[in-house]
């Protein structure tokens, strides 16, 4: 009788112990996939963090709670490459008070070192946040 309590002790054991280790490696995975930048600093942004994801096949970059929108014309999404390559994306601001916090990185764009928030009306930079190494 003792001999199966004992089974069932140390397979219950043995079961706690692989859940333990899976969600370890579980939780290293996702923040392996995620990488955040330095906070934005520019003539009109500054702070909060642009963080990539992988979903799928696709690279998405996501603004932090703590970004602030900057108050000009026409702010836009813009990531430029380790070759210095800029790509003009998505404008930031939907309408009124809506801002597109989330965007899908095209797939002609080859890596990610910097997030830049760029005003199109006035051609100026307003913002950037860089990546520690250049995103593939």
């Amino acid at each position: 009788m003792s001999r199966v309590r004992l089974s069932r002790f140390a397979s219950l054991a043995v079961l706690s112990a692989l859940v333990a280790v899976v969600t370890v490696f579980a939780t290293q995975g996702l923040a392996a996939d995620a990488h955040t930048t330095k906070p934005f600093s520019g003539v009109k942004v500054n702070g909060g963090t642009a963080t990539h994801s992988k979903q799928g096949n696709r690279h998405v970059l996501t603004l932090s709670d703590d970004f602030q929108v900057p108050d000009t014309p026409a702010p836009h999404w813009q990531v430029v490459d380790s070759r210095g390559n800029t790509y003009l994306l998505q404008r930031l601001v939907v309408k009124g008070d809506k801002f597109h916090k989330q965007i899908v990185v095209p797939s002609y764009v080859p890596d990610i070192a910097r997030v830049e928030i760029w005003c199109a009306w006035a051609e100026t930079l307003l913002g950037e946040a860089s990546f520690p190494a250049p995103l593939q």
